[in-house]
């Protein structure tokens, strides 16, 4: 995504309690010279800041043009996290566009492939199956939150539907009310006038 020096970009990931989240990003600076976006930005860095769902700040920290970010949710729900440079030129000349390219793995726990091969089968085997273990743990994480927000949508539905049926009854009963109350009012004008 582009967004200008000094401003700041915010990414929304639903993320459930307990998962490790790793970012990956890096950064490249518009050059008006060669109208193409830099390689690499020296000297330029980004503030990376994470909010949890009840607002509390779980990363805030400065990392250079590019570099990795990980934390662990602790409570499920939508975490917020935002970008922002470290430029130093006021926001009037800073009009500077930024690239940035992102790449946030939510869950992912990666094997160290060096380690695996400076061990023997054995340890090899079982290195893997921890690996599958823990990815299992985190599926089982991940179904139990999305099942937490089905039974919430859910509620939320059938309480909607419930409200929209009385609301339709109640509209019903004013409609006959009133229609009553029309047809009285007439018979009774009709007998006034003599008309009946």
């Amino acid at each position: 995504f582009h967004i200008g020096e000094r401003e700041e970009k915010c990414i929304i990931e639903d993320i459930p309690s307990d998962t490790l989240v790793v970012g990956n990003y890096k950064v490249q600076r518009w050059d008006i010279h060669k109208h193409d976006f830099l390689e690499s930005a020296p000297g330029l860095g980004m503030f990376v800041t994470v909010t949890s769902p009840t607002g509390e700040v779980l990363l805030s920290k400065l990392y250079g043009p590019q570099g990795t970010f990980s934390f662990t949710s602790y409570l499920s729900g939508e975490h917020i996290i935002c970008f922002q440079s470290n430029s130093t030129r006021f926001a009037v000349i800073a009009g500077s566009k930024l690239r940035i390219h992102l790449d946030i793995r939510v869950g992912e726990h990666f094997l160290d492939e060096s380690a695996i091969q400076a061990k023997d089968k054995v340890d090899e085997v079982n290195v893997r199956l921890e690996h599958l273990i823990e990815q299992i743990h985190h599926v089982t994480r991940e179904q139990d939150y999305e099942r937490d927000r089905e039974e919430k949508f859910r509620k939320t539905s059938e309480e909607t539907n419930s409200n929209i049926l009385w609301w339709a009854i109640v509209q019903t009963i004013i409609l006959i009310s009133v229609g009553i109350w029309q047809i009285k009012s007439l018979r009774d004008f009709f007998i006034a006038k003599k008309l009946v």
